[in-house]
């Protein structure tokens, strides 16, 4: 879907321009998207399988949920956005904790430029993921997994990114972390 995003400078600040998804991605104009991983008090990690019709990394296990953030639209409502889009579960603020942001530049081979800012978040998946309900448009599976997984992502085909593996292990990281804070 080609939607209208907010075009920021390459430290994150937004130049009051605004363009569709895809001028960005033509032109490599910096914008803000999120990452929302789900985990579960079990230590395990929702992945989601990507459609085999998205442009970027079609049918790879990947985030939880990920999504743009929408011109003029708040980080934290984007994300509660994405999250009911793609796998239909509403949750409040202050189920989201944010972990950070992080700077991503890649250049795909369909000639997408990716230069975007990652607003990234983690939260407790407190339903089953039968539960949970797909946008076709955007994902072909989900799944629960180990979420060892993502700390071993260099010995799997088709499950993350390994060239990501530092940023999948802060993940990882942040969630236990988050599971055994005393």
């Amino acid at each position: 879907m080609d939607e209208l995003i907010d075009i920021l400078t390459p430290d994150g600040k937004p130049t009051g321009k605004t363009a569709l998804k895809s001028e960005a991605h033509k032109n490599g104009w910096f914008h803000a998207t999120v990452h929302i991983w789900l985990f579960t008090s079990d230590e395990k990690i929702l992945l989601q399988k990507r459609a085999l019709t998205k442009k970027v990394f079609p049918g790879i296990w990947d985030i939880s949920v990920a999504g743009h953030i929408g011109a003029g639209e708040e980080i934290i409502a984007g994300a509660k956005r994405e999250i009911f889009e793609e796998i239909g579960l509403e949750l409040e603020e202050k189920d989201l904790i944010k972990i950070g942001t992080r700077i991503h530049q890649v250049i795909h081979e369909n000639g997408i430029q990716d230069n975007e800012h990652h607003h990234v978040f983690i939260t407790e998946l407190k339903v089953s993921v039968s539960d949970l309900i797909m946008q076709e448009e955007e994902v072909a599976g989900l799944e629960l997994w180990d979420l060892k997984v993502l700390k071993e992502t260099k010995n799997l085909e088709n499950v993350l990114l390994p060239r990501f593996h530092k940023y999948y292990c802060s993940v990882y990281d942040k969630i236990i972390s988050h599971l055994y804070k005393s």
